[in-house]
């Protein structure tokens, strides 16, 4: 599936990764699950090199190990001994940002909350500390509204203020729709109703559509009601993402 819309959304990644020059830059994306957060931010929208961390249900541990081999990876420098806290990786992060200047997408970044929230009253210490000496672009995306904003709209919260730009990603207008619909020729005014009905223009219900050559109503719902589709656990796993298990 190509890459559609969010042409303002892309303005704002580049002002920021331009205005990172100057100084340190953080910008926070927020957004339901699938509806392509992920996608957005791994876009062609600098010319530097981009750090991307996912944060797993793992312990702080093993998650250490996988960013620091993305930075070993991505900006060719190497890294002596262990780090087992992400707190002493993200001041060792700055400290590149001193000589080099790159982006890092913190993927999921509300999940650590549920691995140490204290990493947030790190990460506002050594951010404070190091944005005017830096050059770094660091996106915190976030698939659960209620941590995300808590994260940085609760002024009891360390990084209360912190962010210089936000985004929230919303599904895509019909508008968009009608136009893919048309690239894959199955519009029609029908078609068109069923589609914006039943994917909301959320972009990965859209992109198993597409995958699927569901266009039309009848292969639309041979795809949601298949037993291994996806669609069937999606009503209770966003429930229990904002709302827990209980």
């Amino acid at each position: 599936m190509k890459f559609y819309n969010r042409e303002k959304e892309l303005e704002v990644l580049k002002k920021a990764d331009i205005l990172k020059s100057q100084k340190s830059i953080m910008t926070m994306l927020i957004g339901r699950r699938r509806v392509g957060k992920t996608t957005l931010v791994l876009q062609n929208y600098s010319n530097e090199k981009v750090l991307y961390f996912f944060v797993s249900k793992k312990n702080e541990q093993l998650l250490c190990e996988e960013f620091c081999n993305e930075i070993v990876d991505k900006l060719e420098v190497k890294i002596f001994g262990k780090v087992t806290k992400f707190e002493e990786l993200f001041e060792y992060i700055l400290e590149l940002g001193k000589t080099k200047s790159f982006t890092l997408i913190i993927d999921e970044f509300q999940e650590f909350f549920r691995i140490n929230e204290s990493i947030y009253s790190s990460m506002q210490k050594l951010w404070d500390l190091n944005k005017d000496k830096t050059n770094i672009h660091l996106i915190t995306c976030g698939s659960v509204y209620s941590l995300m904003k808590k994260i940085y709209e609760d002024n009891k919260e360390p990084l209360f203020g912190r962010c210089d730009f936000k985004v929230d990603l919303k599904p895509l207008k019909v508008s968009v729709l009608k136009e893919i619909l048309k690239d894959y020729n199955s519009y029609s005014n029908e078609n068109l109703l069923d589609f914006f009905l039943l994917t909301g223009g959320v972009a990965k219900y859209i992109e198993l559509f597409i995958l699927n050559s569901s266009f039309d109503l009848k292969s639309m719902i041979d795809t949601i009601i298949d037993p291994n589709s996806m669609f069937l656990e999606e009503g209770k796993n966003r429930l229990i993402e904002e709302f827990g298990k209980e």
